[in-house]
């Protein structure tokens, strides 16, 4: 698959990444108030997507454990800011699922007063990735949290999920419609990725990518 930064990655960089994320991960706190955020001093790595895109199957693939982040089969139920200690070194934050329609009204205002004030001057979250269903493609909702993350100066990056799930012949269509949103959104970083947490395709890639970014 396609689907690797341009600047491949090194072996060094691999082994990183892999003694990263073997290192033991811990739930922290959930947060959905302002006032419970911490600044930490370790980096951040944030991932956000549509409600049941595989987001907490993919932290789970991530750190080798398929009970970190829990996996539900029902939309909308994480309703916090769940942060994670990974060896003391990397902070990885599951985000809210968005663009289910039976999230209470109430719920969908404070979420979306909330996290642009999580977002903005958050100095040690070096990137959010916006996770989209293979099968399905960017959506509407994707384009607005897109947009939220570039008028909050937040960097981020599309990661496409499910990968398993598509036949080969539709993976060049699939990246270019990420590259031609990324026209109109200055903090977009590319190329996206694509993984599955399913038969862990292209998991280490992932792994050795965000050891690039906080290795430093």
């Amino acid at each position: 698959m396609p689907t690797n930064p341009s600047k491949p990655f090194t072996a060094a960089e691999y082994k990183g990444g892999l003694t990263l994320f073997s290192a033991p991960c811990k739930f922290m706190r959930g947060v959905s108030k302002i006032e419970d955020l911490q600044q930490l001093r370790w980096p951040e790595i944030a991932f956000a997507g549509r409600s049941n895109v595989g987001k907490s199957s993919l932290l789970n693939a991530l750190v080798r454990n398929k009970t970190m982040a829990r996996v539900s089969n029902t939309p909308g139920r994480t309703q916090e800011l769940n942060f994670f200690s990974l060896g003391d070194r990397l902070i990885l934050v599951d985000m809210p699922g968005y663009g289910y329609a039976k999230v209470p009204v109430e719920s969908r205002k404070h979420w979306d007063k909330f996290l642009p004030q999580y977002l903005i001057g958050r100095d040690q979250l070096r990137v959010v990735f916006v996770l989209v269903d293979a099968r399905h493609g960017i959506k509407e909702s994707d384009i607005q949290m897109m947009q939220l993350l570039d008028q909050t100066e937040t960097p981020f990056q599309v990661i496409f999920t499910k990968g398993d799930q598509i036949k080969r012949d539709a993976i060049g269509d699939l990246m270019q419609s990420a590259a031609d949103v990324a026209d109109e959104f200055s903090t977009m970083q590319l190329p996206p990725m694509l993984v599955s947490s399913k038969t862990k395709t292209c998991i280490d890639d992932l792994q050795a990518h965000i050891y690039r970014m906080v290795k430093s």
